[in-house]
Order: structure tokens, then sequence, then C-alpha cells
């Protein structure tokens, strides 16, 4: 009788030869797709999948000694197995598991006549060589003793890049996958990409459903000059000492009363104070629109018929020079994620130099913009722009030379770096929540879609004393690698600029490798709003199984900064917590904003009202502040509460519940009250849906509150509220399209 071990390896052999054929069709599919790509030389087959016991059985080549046992395997017409068999053939098929990309790398020719294989058996020392013939079968299986393991390579397939949108990126980009040996598709791909390189914003491709994006939806809206004012102005608002790092700004038009009020105020109580104040256009880039004021009547408010939307911001008047020009500093910042969040900041940026030597702000001097903006795109055009080969000279140099030059000055940089790296996380956590409301409507929970990521562009300029002030954050900084020169009267061409390539190009690369799909590890997820985060991600972590092709390339440029600094800014997160009662509310997929029902039903759950704040008096609030925000931001065509609204409100109601306390702890108050009541509701919800064997998924309560579907996790009569608000403003104002602006 044959025995337990030999009618195994049977089951085993046939269960090989069905993988063989799905992997010789798999295969074949990629191979005829990239023929119609007609790109490089193709990527190898996606491995197979990988058993969790790889030494369980091992393919080798066909170098097994011979001895006399011999196992043959029948096609599907044999007759039916014996009760030993049909024993043998029921357990520990577990056993048989496949190692790495050797698996897949016999898969194609597994089946075909004269193909040589060997098993090695788990647990009997034994190796087994079989031969495949034309019917299928297999013959002449010998098993050995003492024979070592023959284990393949493992040759993982590259990770495919999506640059057809790339734009000004894209000579950094092709160097990047160059160096990483990763595929590119310049022309777009019909199949899936890993990774979607955008040159504008999330919606620059409109068809993606998986895979990772370097957008994030919202990102160019949000770090707009009056919108990143209002952000970083609600957090001065609970933390003032933390977020100093950020000018005074007015919103225009609709601050200019309040602005001329106070400067008028300011001169009269000090005849000899004559402050200098920027203004910025809203949506403009590379220093166009901007200009230097002195009064307020220089204000240039109108553009035709229409108000100019921008901001007006102090000047700083006493910034640190070097060889008596201004500068400031570009600094790239990764995103890696919102949930749970990580933050990377390039050890390596920029610093634009102007190009006339800096005096303090006069009347006569405020139109010399070489004199006071930084911005490269202007002083590109001065005759005194320096275009150099160096990183330590020119008008253009790295971050790491200014620093050595302030170091051999005495300076203590790793304070200076420390607060740059303070000012970095705070200004994120700022941007963070409304981020979010973004994403959830973009991508709803549930919803096939990409993950998503982005490089920003910090704009830091140091003061005489060397504190770091914050001027602006780009959604879409340029990763251009060579620069403009005029070699021949009005003719310009495009030249290498060592120091940008010398930058960028790493920025661009070391993203990539952080962001490869093949090393990503799961994080488990934090509790309410991510507030809770585990322990510190190491930089080894995301690239500890390298490739050989890997192990060439330099250390990561990029320096993890969240959540490794988590103990040291969580409590920063006040306003993330609160979106996340928002996003609760909003009831409706892709809905921003909060309808009069939803948000009475929000006061209702949370427990909010009572006989000197009836229900009549939360009406009465929600259209004075709905209609405040609306008529500052006019643009905006949807009806309802967004959250910025919902922020004074939810500010309001703090002040009204803990009126002794100061502000920052009364929003926490509030804030841990409408949790509790949420959680307990959520908890005698789950009690009822057991009892009646009909329970509805809720989140998981170490997930972030918000971030999971709303029509399920909220009550029934919350999920109708929301449903019958959002059919009440379809009526009543249909809501259109967001258009996607470039910044």
């Amino acid at each position: 009788m044959m025995g337990d071990d030999y009618v195994k390896v049977r089951v085993q052999l046939e269960q090989m030869r069905s993988f063989g054929e799905d992997a010789e069709k798999e295969e074949e599919e990629e191979e005829e797709e990239e023929v119609e790509q007609q790109q490089l030389p193709g990527s190898s087959p996606p491995h197979a999948p990988v058993s969790p016991d790889p030494s369980s059985i091992t393919i080798a080549g066909s170098d097994a000694s011979s001895t006399s046992i011999t196992c043959k395997q029948r096609g599907k017409s044999r007759s039916r197995p014996g009760k030993d068999d049909k024993n043998s053939c029921g357990k520990h098929l577990q056993e048989l598991s496949l190692h790495g990309s050797a698996a897949h790398a016999g898969g194609k020719n597994l089946n075909r006549l004269g193909h040589e294989r060997t098993l090695h058996i788990r647990g009997t020392g034994k190796i087994l060589q079989g031969k495949s013939e034309s019917n299928g079968n297999y013959v002449s299986i010998h098993p050995s003793k003492n024979i070592p393991e023959v284990k393949l390579a493992n040759k993982r397939r590259p990770v495919t890049v999506d640059t057809a949108k790339a734009k000004t990126s894209l000579e950094a980009l092709k160097i990047s996958i160059k160096q990483l040996k990763w595929k590119e598709f310049p022309l777009g791909r019909r199949a899936a990409c890993d990774i979607y390189w955008h040159g504008v914003s999330f919606h620059d491709n409109e068809n993606i459903v998986s895979g990772q994006v370097n957008k994030f939806p919202g990102m160019i809206e949000m770090l707009r000059k009056i919108n990143m004012s209002r952000a970083v102005r609600t957090m001065q608002e609970l933390f003032p000492e933390e977020y100093d790092f950020y000018p005074r700004s007015w919103i225009l038009p609709e601050e200019y009363q309040q602005f001329s009020t106070q400067i008028r105020m300011v001169k009269e109580n000090d005849a000899t104070v004559n402050p200098t104040f920027i203004v910025k256009p809203d949506g403009g880039s590379q220093g166009d629109g901007i200009y230097l004021i002195r009064d307020p009547s220089d204000l240039k408010l109108m553009a035709g018929s229409q108000a100019k939307q921008g901001v007006v911001q102090e000047y700083i008047h006493k910034p640190l020079l070097i060889d008596k020009l201004k500068f400031d500093i570009r600094l790239y910042v990764l995103i890696k994620s919102l949930e749970p969040l990580e933050i990377y900041i390039a050890k390596e940026g920029l610093t634009r130099f102007c190009t006339e030597p800096y005096q303090e702000p006069s009347q006569k001097n405020l139109s010399h913009v070489f004199m006071h903006l930084t911005n490269y795109s202007l002083n590109v055009h001065s005759g005194n722009f320096v275009h150099s080969d160096s990183q330590n000279t020119g008008s253009k140099r790295t971050l790491s030379s200014v620093l050595y030059r302030l170091a051999a000055k005495g300076v203590d940089i790793k304070k200076v770096w420390s607060d740059i790296i303070a000012l970095v996380i705070k200004t994120v956590i700022a941007v963070v929540p409304e981020l979010k409301v973004y994403y959830q409507a973009e991508i709803p929970p549930g919803k096939p879609g990409p993950t998503c990521f982005q490089i920003l562009g910090f704009d830091i300029l140091l003061m005489k004393n060397l504190k770091p002030v914050l001027l602006e954050v780009n959604s879409n900084p340029s990763m251009r690698i060579e620069h403009e020169q005029e070699v021949a009267p009005g003719v310009y061409e495009y030249v290498p600029s060592p120091v940008d390539k010398e930058v960028k190009v790493g920025v661009i690369r070391d993203t990539l490798r952080l962001m490869d799909p093949t090393h990503r590890k799961p994080v488990s997820q934090p509790r309410a709003a991510g507030f809770e985060h585990g322990e510190e991600i190491p930089l080894e972590a995301e690239i500890q199984e390298r490739s050989p092709d890997e192990a060439a390339l330099p250390s990561l440029c990029l320096k993890q900064v969240y959540p490794k600094y988590t103990k040291q800014f969580n409590y920063l997160r006040l306003v993330e917590r609160i979106a996340a009662l928002f996003i609760r509310f909003l009831g409706v997929k892709g809905n921003m904003r909060l309808g009069p029902t939803a948000f009475r039903t929000f006061i209702r759950t949370c427990k909010l009202s009572n006989s000197n704040f009836t229900m009549a008096s939360v009406d009465i609030l929600y259209i004075d502040i709905t209609r405040r925000w609306s008529g500052s931001t006019p643009d905006s065509r949807e009806a309802g509460m967004g959250l910025q609204a919902f922020v004074e409100a939810f500010f309001h109601l703090a002040a009204r519940r803990f009126k002794s306390l100061p502000m920052r702890e009364q929003v926490a108050s509030l804030l841990d009250l409408c949790e509790a009541q949420l959680e307990s509701q959520s908890g005698g919800e789950d009690r009822r849906s057991v009892s009646c064997s009909r329970a509805l998924p809720r989140a998981n309560k170490t997930q972030p509150l918000g971030l999971t579907n709303p029509q399920l996790n909220s009550p029934a009569p919350l999920r109708r509220a929301a449903s019958q608000d959002y059919r009440l403003h379809q009526r009543l104002k249909p809501r259109s399209l967001r258009a996607n602006v470039e910044n």
C-alpha cells in the first residue's frame, strides 16, 4: 500500500499543476499588456502568493539524487481514492507552500514535457524529483536524504508610475524613477499603476480607483492665502503662544474696515510708528500681484468691477541678512498620510536671495521688489541675479551651506532647526481638519479610490533674532531642475541647475521610496481623531526589505517628524476632533456642508440644549453664523454650514457651557462631553441591535472618529435627518461640481 506521505505528495503535485496553469495565464496577460504599451523591457510577472510557511516546500532544479520509489499523479478521470487516500488527502494540505517567486518562475513551464522539478517534503528530510509527461502525469519521483534546499532569488515586479500629468516636475521624476529602476508610463496606462504623479491637483486624472496619487483633494483650496490665514487664526485663538510664527493678517475685502481702524488707532497712539504691510492676492503664486503699503488707503481693492480677494500682513522689517541680502528658505515637506498623520521634512532645502542690498522699508523703496521680495521668479529677471554651479554661492544656494555659515558665526543651528520643525508640524496640524473634510467628500468610506500623499513647499523667513516666520505654504512647489538663461538678446533656453537637481531629485526619489507599495507596513490605527498614535515609525522600517538595486542608493534625505514627536504636539489637535464631529453629522456621502436639520441633530444627540438654550436658539445661531460665512465666501455654491463656520459655532457653544474656564479648556471640555455622549449612545444602540439580531456595522473604537461611514455609525434619526436635509438643499440650491483651481 502506498504510504500516507506519498499520497500527500500526489495531492500536492496536482495543486502545483493547477497553480502553474493560473500563473501561465496571468503572465501571458501581462506580456500582452506590455506589448501594447511598447515601453522599455517589461517587468517580471507579479509574485505568486506566499504561504505562511515558505520552508514547507522548495522548488529547485533537477539535481536530486535518484532512488527507486515511484508515485504517479493521474488526471481527473482516474478512479476515486480509497479510504486511506481520503484521510491522507484531507489533512495537512496547508503544509504545501511555495517559496517566494520561485514558484512563479516555475509556474509557466510546470506542465511542459520533460520539465523536472524537485520537492522538499517538510518533516521528512526527503527530496522528491519528478518529470512531467505530455498528459500531465508526473513519473519517476524519487526520495533522497540530506540534500540541501535550493532557493531561487526573489525577483520582485518593478513599481509602475504614471507620469502623464507630471508637467514641470517631469525631468526630476524621470531621473528618480531611473535611479530606482522602476517602470515609467509617460503616456499613461490602461491597467492600474502603483503611483500616479500629478502636476497640479488631485483631479488631473479623474478615473483613478486604486494606487497612490501625489496630491490630496482640497490641498490647493486649503493653502490659498485666505483659507490658510483663517486656519492659523483659529489655532491662534486656542494656542496664541504656539502659533506666533505667522504674521498678523487681515482678509480682504471683508476685513478692510477693521484693518483701517486698527492702523489708524496705532498711529494716533504713537505718531512715530509707521508700520509696513505686504499685500498678497488669494490665488497668487511666484510673487505675482504682491506689493508693499504703509497706509490702508494704498490698498488696491478693486479689479475692474470685482473686489480683489487677498490678505494683508505685517511686514517683517528686521530679517536676518547674509552678505547684506535678504533671503528665505524653501523647505520641502512630505505629508505621507492623513490618518494616521505622518509628516517628513527634507534634510536639505533651498535658500533664495534677493538681488539688491536690503534696507528697511521706507516710502522711497517700497516698490523695490528685488530688495524686499525673495521670490526666485522675480529676482531671476534682475541684472544682479547670479546662477552658480556651487551650492554655497549665487542667488540660490542649499540650506545646509547657509546653516554651516551661520554655525561658523556661533549660531545655535540645532535650536534653529528645532524651531523650524515645530513650525512645520504646527502648520500641518492647522490645515489637516479641513483636508479631512475634502478627503471624505472625494473618497467617501467604502468607495473605491486611491490613497494620497503630497510634497509641500514651505517658505520660511528667519528674523534677525533667528526666529522662523512662516510666509506661505505652496501646494505645488516648483520641482524644475533647470533654469532659463539668455543665450542671445531676447532668446532664452533652459540649462541645468546643479543646486536644484541636488535637492529636488533627492526629495522626489526618496518620496517614492517611502511610498513604495511593496515596502509599506500596516500601521495600527489611532483612536478618536488620531490622538493616541503608536510608537515612532522608524525610517529603517520603510526600507528594511531592500532590493539589491536599492541597496546602492543613499540614505533617505527625508526625516520623519510626526508621529515621532507626537508627545510634544498632540495636544494641539483639538480642531481635528471638532472636524471629526462635523464629518460624523454630515450624513450624506460627498457632502461638505451641514444643514439646519443635521445641526439640530448634533445639538440634540450631544444634549447641548436646555431651558436656557432652546432649539429655537439653536436655529437662530445656525442662521446667524451660516449667513455671515456665506457672505464672506461669495464663491461658495453650496448651501449650509462649512467646517470653519461649524468651528465658530462650536466655540460659541463651549463659551456658553463652560463660562468660567479659559477658551482652550472650554473647547476641550465640550469635546469630551460630546464624545462621551456619542460613545454612550453607540453602546446603547449596539445592545439594542444585538438583542434584535439586526446589528448595523459601526466603527471600531480604535478607529478615528468621523472617518467611517456616518450613515452606518449614526443613530437612525440622524440618518433620516441628514437625508431629508440633503434633499431640501437639492431643491433649494443645486450642488455644482467644484472646479479644479490651479495655484
